[in-house]
């Protein structure tokens, strides 16, 4: 069956930075999507038909009647949303596809996600699902940014953990000025970090969401370093 291409009305927008939105689209009458969190939806203008983006979800599959994607001021579409996309607008949305997908089953695993700036947005449907559901897994976010106003889902997270105490959200700020009253992590991701939060290897699954440099040097860290099978890493590129 084909996949339904539907056009959604804009219900509200957030601006988590000042350079980054989430905008929440919503779902039509009658339109009912089989989707897993972790997928992506693809995105295009009225007026702009043949431009297209495709963005995670940064909404869980048990968020019913909208999507929610959050976009960061880069490129065409992302300029347009971040700059100009309002409640009231419209945008045409190609339903969700992808395989960056939270291994919830079986029970038990340890889901270690790793993510740079705006490659978060995929892991707070992770974690909102796994609450939510107050599943058996372990889920394990490590996050890069520049500074402490870089930290996209801060508060959000935060309280996922307090609802949650099989999840853990930790951040490393990687350009923050020496005399910066942040008591955290800083410098960027190691594989020596990574490694302080893995106990169990063969039940860890790796994900990796973010720039090409940081996705690469995670997938060295577990597939040569750690000498998982690839089965253990999943990765989303965003250039």
């Amino acid at each position: 069956m084909a996949k339904q291409i539907a056009e959604m009305l804009i219900e509200s927008v957030t601006m988590e930075l000042p350079d980054t939105k989430t905008i929440r689209l919503k779902w039509p009458e009658g339109y009912e999507p089989d989707f897993k969190t972790g997928q992506f939806i693809t995105l295009y203008w009225p007026d702009t038909p043949a431009y297209k983006r495709a963005y995670s979800l940064s909404s869980c599959a048990l968020d019913r009647g909208y999507y929610e994607v959050t976009v960061k001021r880069d490129g065409k579409m992302g300029t347009r949303i971040v700059d100009w996309a309002k409640a009231g607008d419209t945008l045409w949305v190609i339903p969700p596809t992808g395989r960056f997908l939270p291994v919830f089953e079986p029970p038990g695993k340890h889901l270690v996600c790793i993510a740079g700036g705006s490659g978060v947005t995929p892991f707070r449907g992770f974690a909102r699902e796994a609450t939510r559901r107050q599943l058996d897994t372990r889920l394990t976010i490590l996050y890069s940014v520049r500074t402490t106003n870089d930290i996209i889902f801060h508060e959000e997270f935060k309280q996922l953990e307090q609802e949650n105490e099989r999840f853990d959200f930790y951040v490393t700020c990687t350009r923050l000025h020496p005399d910066d009253p942040w008591t955290g992590r800083r410098g960027r991701i190691t594989a020596e970090w990574v490694k302080e939060h893995v106990h169990d290897l063969p039940n860890t699954v790796f994900y990796a969401c973010g720039t090409t440099e940081l996705v690469e040097a995670t997938e060295h860290l577990v597939l040569t370093e750690l000498k998982l099978p690839k089965e253990q890493m999943k990765t989303e590129k965003w250039g």
